[in-house]
């Protein structure tokens, strides 16, 4: 009998940015995520790898260790998907795929302003707790991305 609470895995954050696609959209590449994310101390190109791989590798303040592959990237829609290839602690699961989009707002109280989503697709084995921890990681994460960009 499994012993976990059967729960979603996936995770879907968003919010509406004050500010024009283009400011926040220059910010949405995966070697510049720490120049807003605060909980990262470093986010920089992995050396040596293949010139078709993108690999970013993301330095935690909390010490945790990823690295993450590009696995497509839009300027056209103006999105991002990454997936986890490796980290150090291990994480509890097989793998995640995330994306991070932009949209114009073009019309209503929040016209010229940015709506940003933020999913994460886990595998099956992901638990309830890395779910709740996604959730709130990237809800910080985007008050992070709006705060960067209200400082400019």
């Amino acid at each position: 009998m499994p012993s976990g609470i059967p729960t979603s895995t996936s995770v879907s954050e968003s919010a509406v940015i004050e500010a024009h696609l283009s400011d926040v959209w220059h910010l949405i590449k995966l070697q510049d995520f720490a120049k807003f994310w605060s909980k990262l101390k470093t986010s920089e190109w992995v050396k040596g790898t293949s010139p078709e791989t993108d690999i970013v590798k993301w330095t935690f303040k909390d010490g945790t260790v990823l690295d993450v592959k590009q696995e497509e990237h839009s300027t056209i829609e103006h999105y991002i998907t990454y997936s986890v290839i490796s980290s150090h602690p291990a994480v509890t699961y097989s793998s995640v795929m995330s994306t991070v989009r932009c949209f114009p707002v073009t019309s209503g109280k929040h016209e010229g302003h940015t709506y940003v989503t933020w999913t994460g697709n886990f595998s099956s084995d992901a638990d309830a707790g890395v779910i709740e921890d996604a959730k709130f990681k990237r809800r910080e994460a985007l008050a992070d991305l709006a705060q960067a960009v209200y400082k400019k």
